[in-house]
């Protein structure tokens, strides 16, 4: 993750200004968007909204990774804060990091 592009840098501080409850409230709106149409009537447009809703969480994902690990290590603060990791990704009772 050292040597990534500026264009993934960039991408990187943008998301994660976003605060991660933004991408929770759009998908749980777009589940609700989902049925709405479909109990209106709209199954066909229903279902297509309703698959927007992993595809934002996705992105919510993405967006807590850039803030907790990608972010922080870029600008020194040290990534991985608080799992344990060692510096040979591994918590210190051995077990794979984030276990």
């Amino acid at each position: 993750m050292n040597y990534e592009g500026k264009t993934t840098e960039q991408v990187e501080r943008g998301t994660a200004r976003i605060p991660s409850l933004t991408f929770m409230g759009f998908a749980i709106g777009a589940m609700v968007a989902s049925a709405a149409l479909v109990l209106t009537g709209r199954k066909q447009l229903g279902n297509f909204v309703g698959q927007w809703a992993p595809t934002i969480l996705i992105m919510g994902l993405y967006n807590k990774v850039a803030k907790e690990i990608a972010v922080p290590r870029r600008e020194g603060i040290g990534g991985n804060a608080g799992y344990g990791v060692t510096s040979q990704g591994a918590s210190a009772s051995g077990a794979p990091a984030g276990f």
